[in-house]
């Protein structure tokens, strides 16, 4: 086979593969082992989307996946609706969103075609959240790892602690406000703690439980959400690829 052919095949592979904007809500290497063979970049900044809406093709009629999970906050500015529907609309393309910005921007783009996944998502639809900083982090460059904790994810846990009698509903709603008033990008359980123990001593007991349960139990909604959003695609591909006869591979 010419070496023009084959970089042409290459190409096409590549063009194949479900790319996914992912980072703080769950790691790439935890990404790649549910789902080894989609293509995993950065949290999306504004135009990231615009330049692959320019340049996305379909390859022998097979649709092209995108997946939206994480953006920037605080280090850039995030892909705009107006440019994510840029992607959304056009013809080939299936584009989801889940679990922080992709969720924001999936209830929004629903009517035109974006589909949304997970709790959080359905949390936005249904208008029980509707604030921006709810999904919001701050996060280290290069690996992404968490530097704060996302309002919704802070909820969640507190919920969990009471469910399971770890806290009563005072030291709930107490900490619940304080990480509420809190800019997103310091929100950390140590510091609202101690927040909430200068605001309110009777609730001592409680917080220490609260900081005991949390070392050893803390869960993440917007990881849940990004993991089923990565399994969907996972599964659309096995679809994609059973029905072309081959698994990520072009015929001779």
């Amino acid at each position: 086979m010419a070496l023009p052919e084959i970089e042409r095949r290459q190409q096409q592979q590549k063009e194949k593969k479900p790319i996914i904007f992912l980072g703080p809500s769950l790691s790439h290497e935890k990404a790649r082992a549910i789902f080894p063979e989609a293509d995993y970049r950065p949290p999306a900044k504004k135009g990231d989307l615009l330049r692959l809406a320019a340049t996305l093709t379909t390859v022998n009629g097979q649709t092209v996946m995108v997946g939206l999970v994480d953006g920037v906050f605080l280090q850039d500015y995030p892909p705009t609706p107006i440019e994510v529907y840029q992607l959304a609309k056009k013809e080939g393309v299936l584009l989801a969103g889940a679990a922080s910005l992709g969720a924001l921007r999936a209830v929004e783009l629903e009517k035109f075609g974006m589909v949304g996944i997970g709790r959080v998502f359905n949390l936005y639809k249904s208008g029980r959240l509707d604030a921006d900083d709810e999904v919001a982090v701050t996060f280290a460059d290069g690996d992404f790892r968490l530097q704060s904790e996302a309002m919704v994810d802070i909820r969640y846990n507190l919920y969990l602690a009471r469910k399971k009698g770890a806290i009563d509903d005072a030291t709930k709603r107490a900490l619940a406000r304080v990480a509420k008033s809190t800019y997103f990008p310091h929100r950390n359980y140590p510091d609202i703690v101690e927040q909430a123990r200068r605001r309110h001593p009777e609730l001592e007991k409680g917080l220490q439980a609260f900081s005991a349960y949390i070392a050893k139990n803390r869960k993440s909604l917007k990881e849940m959400d990004a993991i089923e959003l990565v399994k969907f695609f996972r599964a659309r591909w096995e679809q994609q690829s059973n029905r072309k006869g081959e698994y990520g591979g072009s015929g001779s």
